[in-house]
């Protein structure tokens, strides 16, 4: 599952390849941000748009490069079941040319880390 999380791109080219094509989200909507009618949105989640699987992009063709830091998104989390799976998507995503960090235990659940 992943909790509501909204951001920007410049492309939805790139983030169906890698929000769909590699991660396996489904694009569940496509149209207008309502706040800013100019921005295209989309919404990636499991197939039937359940909420708590939803990430929310607006397209905007010109923005910049983000730069990390205060007010930014830092993360975002994707439940597994367990270690075995979490092994398993360290590996995919390596074979997909996706860098990742190692499996972090936070005691409770563990952490891979990697970049879109």
């Amino acid at each position: 599952a992943v909790v509501g999380v909204d951001t920007g791109l410049t492309h939805l080219a790139v983030a169906l390849g890698f929000y769909r094509d590699l991660l396996g989200l489904a694009m569940v909507e496509a149209g207008r941000n309502e706040d800013d009618p100019d921005a295209r949105l989309f919404w990636f989640g499991d197939g039937a748009g359940t909420p708590g699987t939803l990430v929310s992009f607006m397209e905007y063709p010109a923005m910049e490069e983000a730069v990390q830091g205060r007010g930014g998104v830092h993360h975002f989390a994707f439940l597994v079941s367990g270690r075995e799976e979490l092994e398993a998507w360290a590996g995919y995503l390596e074979d997909g040319g996706v860098a990742c960090s190692e499996i972090y235990d936070r005691g409770r659940f563990s952490s891979l880390y990697f970049r879109d």
